[in-house]
């Protein structure tokens, strides 16, 4: 297990020595002679073991008085997967700090989602990141602000501005700080580095979203190109595209696979939305995950290794909206694929807020739950007991009782969702699984699956499997993800 694997320096340090980018965004390396900081995959030649020091986060590093390396840029490492696959306090602050909770809430803010007291998340904190919230936070603006200096040619109070920052004198303070360089000698270091398209269109941004390799596109962009809701989601030109509701505004993003990265071409309404778009497309398709540890674990059962081996890295396919995606989930429930777009095309076309896509065919943004509560059920062309489910849903949504944001608790949702009518184990494992993350989530019930499951020689009925899948955890949701691709469903394959 790689929890607090900073903490074992020799493990640390053969990760250093074979410069294994496996581990970048897992620890850091502090170099106290030069007084820089390293992801472990940095192609300098390793200093020597009593010179490094292993940090769990950026910010520790910058806390500790540590710089940015100008070679292998440890801010741009790829998240720790441990927020992504644990439901624990530190996790859950992790995930809504990278959700820009911080910047608009404030540490009282953060603690009042969590439900706990400001004191005790950053004692938490302090004990496992080895930083604050607001020292996250203040990491996290700088490398919003690197992005923005290198990919744009915003004036450098916009960007400070766009980052979250309060003042541009902060700002410039900051980058000094963390990279040793000024924004304006940043920019002239290294001109457009990361940008790989012009940005034609007022507001736009090209970036690259790195990931831990491998990484299998199939099923990935497949299921979220093969299930998109007309007028908000499209497969063009070899991107998926989508509208995202932000809390400053609203933004298209087109999302291309490529083998070192996936290409990202953001157009926003308000650049403050900068971090919080990329933070929810990094969850939609879990890119911060580590595939290695998920395979390795999966191919110890010999019927999945096979799976694995011939297609190795696949991802589960997530959400950029929790709420969206239940209200999908009931909509979806015993209908086809089609269907389902179908009946959330008409709600978007109906209920959504129209947004304009000089690019593409992108028409609105997905209606919130506040929207849906106010729609007459008689007009939901569904049956009357589907009728009920979403009303329902959309009740405990509106009035707070449940939660399905990055902050929630994933047992208490389970059991809340259960409680509500309509709602059986199906429905609640596959919106765990897609919209809450949970890496363990399985649906045993689920008809492709147990279809795969019997062609394999693996048991069927739902007992069963489950009793096998105990030696998958805790990644059963991606064995999910290898079961189904054993079908020819137009899921499993990216769009020609």
């Amino acid at each position: 297990m790689r929890n607090g694997m900073y903490t074992d320096r020799e493990r640390c340090a053969r990760a250093v020595r074979s410069k294994d980018a496996r581990f970048d965004g897992w620890f850091f390396t502090a170099v106290l002679t030069t007084g820089i900081y390293c992801r472990p995959s940095c192609p300098v030649v390793p200093p020597k073991p009593e010179n490094m020091v292993f940090q769990p986060s950026a910010a520790a590093c910058q806390q500790a008085g540590f710089r940015a390396c100008k070679r292998c840029r440890p801010d741009t490492s790829p998240g720790s997967p441990e927020w992504n696959q644990r439901a624990d306090l530190v996790a859950r602050a992790m995930r809504l700090i990278a959700d820009g909770v911080v910047d608009r809430d404030g540490v009282p803010g953060l603690a009042a989602r969590l439900g706990y007291s400001a004191r005790q998340v950053e004692r938490q904190l302090l004990a496992e990141v080895g930083a604050g919230p607001l020292a996250l936070a203040r990491a996290q603006r700088a490398q919003t602000a690197r992005l923005l200096v290198e990919t744009t040619e915003l004036p450098m109070a916009d960007v400070a501005f766009a980052a979250g920052f309060t003042s541009v004198r902060t700002f410039n303070d900051t980058v000094r700080e963390v990279f040793a360089l000024s924004p304006s000698a940043l920019r002239t270091r290294l001109p457009r580095r990361t940008t790989s398209l012009p940005a034609a269109t007022p507001g736009t941004l090209v970036l690259r979203l790195p990931f831990r390799a491998p990484l299998n596109p199939d099923n990935l962009f497949g299921h979220l190109a093969a299930t998109g809701v007309p007028g908000v989601e499209e497969w063009r030109d070899g991107a998926f595209r989508r509208t995202l509701r932000l809390p400053y505004g609203h933004g298209v993003v087109a999302l291309t696979p490529n083998p070192d990265h996936v290409g990202c071409r953001l157009t926003l309404s308000d650049l403050r939305d900068l971090t919080v778009a990329i933070s929810r497309c990094r969850r939609m398709l879990d890119l911060d995950a580590d595939p290695v540890a998920v395979d390795d674990q999966l191919r110890t059962d010999p019927l999945l290794a096979p799976l694995v081996d011939k297609a190795p890295g696949r991802r589960v396919p997530r959400t950029v909206d929790e709420a969206e995606f239940a209200v999908r989930a009931v909509l979806g429930q015993q209908v086809s694929t089609a269907a389902a777009r179908t009946h959330a095309a008409r709600l978007v076309t109906a209920h959504g807020d129209p947004v304009d896509d000089p690019e593409g065919g992108l028409t609105h943004l997905f209606p919130t739950p506040e929207a849906l509560a106010a729609v007459d059920p008689d007009s939901l062309a569904m049956p009357r007991t589907r009728r009920a489910t979403l009303t329902g849903l959309v009740a405990q949504l509106v009035g707070g009782k449940l939660s399905l944001g990055v902050e929630s608790d994933w047992t208490q949702a389970r059991e809340r969702l259960l409680a509500l009518p309509g709602f059986g184990p199906w429905t609640v494992d596959v919106i765990a699984m897609r919209a809450l993350g949970d890496p363990d989530a399985f649906l045993p019930t689920d008809l492709g699956i147990r279809r795969a499951a019997r062609d394999l020689g693996l048991p069927s009925t739902p007992a069963a499997l489950t009793a096998r899948a105990a030696a998958w955890r805790p990644w059963r949701a991606y064995a999910a993800q290898y079961l189904w691709a054993t079908d020819v469903h137009p899921i499993n394959f990216l769009p020609v």
